[in-house]
């Protein structure tokens, strides 16, 4: 049996759930759709996305202001059917979850509440390797507060990639007020220890949230379980749900209700009497208190399509296929790999070191326009591989390995 005969076989015994969503097209070549590999920065639309985002659109037109209270799915309380999907995906209570805002603007206001720098706690601790979003936000957190060297970066060990739990374990001085890192992180894929890095810095004293972006609708999360104070992820990536679109939070349960500082608006107080019209915000105790405007529910709603798979499929078979599938990828590779080699400690991505006189723009340009193979590059060197359970296959790591083979010189 040839290797592509074996990856027919393998998708035929292990199918995912490729038919829910809409395959961009080759325009030229053997097959008819891309081989897509950037949904760890794009996921793709699931088919049913127009169809309840059109029915959202025609509330509007049936009913003007009246959509708020009627309809199918009334707007004024529209993000609730978001709440308890979204908890379970994250492993949380429905008063700790809520979705609202985009990514960075969910952590700059969790960092209103949790970043409470002292004279002699201050530090704030990131990977070296995080997304820039998360270095640019902590770096004007503490500018904010009057801190120019409270960013602490976490490097690997020379002639390492990723970061090993002793290592971040060790940073944990009593200056450090915030620990906040990538769940899996962005760059490598590596999956990250959050419940034993919580833990040691919950008891440093320190205040530990985690950028989930790369983690929700990757890896089985037990936000609650795990103590962790406070979390936010975005759902364009592994979560299907729309470029920009909107993203989450988690905050548990014993900040809730509690006097914490927040920023407040119009959705920051409770919904029985949002509509008194009163000066005084009375917050709800919940992740609501965390909100500040109105939601736009036309972006709504891809989340909530979204989370409705997720909810039918059920993240722990997602996560069972996904070890299937990226070792089946590993397997192919002739490439240096700068994810951790160990299944438990990644996600649904491979990180591929790109040699020679290639750079990853050059390579992914040269994949998608001669072999339909659409990855995404981090320049200088480093061209990252998502086999994403829900609609990528077997038959597809085959063709981005064929495809490797042929553009990188053996």
């Amino acid at each position: 049996m040839s290797r592509e005969a074996e990856a027919h076989a393998l998708d035929a015994a292990d199918p995912g759930h490729r038919e829910l969503f809409d395959i961009p097209p080759v325009h030229e070549g053997p097959y008819p759709e891309v081989a897509y590999f950037a949904g760890n920065s794009l996921g793709l639309r699931p088919k049913a996305t127009r169809t309840e985002l059109l029915a959202d659109l025609d509330s509007w037109a049936a009913l003007g202001v009246e959509g708020h209270l009627e309809g199918e799915r009334p707007w004024l309380p529209y993000h609730e059917l978001l709440t308890g999907p979204a908890a379970r995906l994250v492993g949380a209570l429905p008063s700790e979850t809520v979705v609202m805002n985009s990514l960075t603007v969910n952590l700059h206001l969790l960092m209103v509440s949790f970043y409470r720098p002292t004279a002699t706690r201050y530090r704030i601790l990131i990977e070296d390797s995080a997304f820039p979003s998360d270095s640019y936000a902590v770096q004007s957190q503490a500018r904010f507060h009057g801190y120019d060297d409270a960013v602490v970066r976490l490097k690997p060990r020379p002639g390492e990639d990723c970061l090993r739990t002793a290592d971040v374990v060790e940073q944990l001085g009593d200056d450090v007020a915030l620990v906040l890192l990538g769940g899996v992180n962005y760059l490598t894929g590596e999956l990250m220890d959050i419940p034993a890095i919580t833990a040691a810095g919950q008891s440093a004293g320190a205040v530990v949230g985690w950028d989930l972006a790369h983690a929700v609708g990757n890896v089985p999360l037990e936000l609650h379980e795990w103590g962790v104070d406070f979390a936010a992820w975005c759902s364009y990536k592994y979560l299907n749900s729309g470029p920009g679109s909107l993203a989450g939070v988690f905050v548990h349960e014993r900040h809730l209700g509690g006097d914490l500082p927040r920023f407040e608006g119009w959705w920051s107080t409770e919904a029985a009497t949002r509509f008194e019209m009163t000066p005084y915000s009375r917050p709800p105790q919940s992740a609501d208190a965390w909100q500040v405007s109105n939601p736009p529910i036309f972006s709504m709603s891809p989340v909530r399509t979204s989370l409705e798979i997720f909810d039918r499929v059920g993240i722990t078979a997602l996560r069972e296929r996904s070890l299937r599938l990226t070792a089946y990828l590993e397997t192919l590779l002739d490439v240096p790999i700068i994810t951790p080699t160990d299944p438990a400690r990644r996600g649904a991505q491979l990180s591929l070191r790109i040699g020679g006189a290639l750079t990853a723009g050059g390579l992914a340009k040269r994949l998608r326009f001669e072999y339909g193979v659409i990855a995404d590059a981090r320049e200088p060197d480093v061209l990252r591989l998502a086999p994403v359970p829900l609609y990528s296959t077997y038959h597809d790591c085959w063709r981005a390995a064929a495809a490797l083979a042929e553009v990188i010189p053996g």
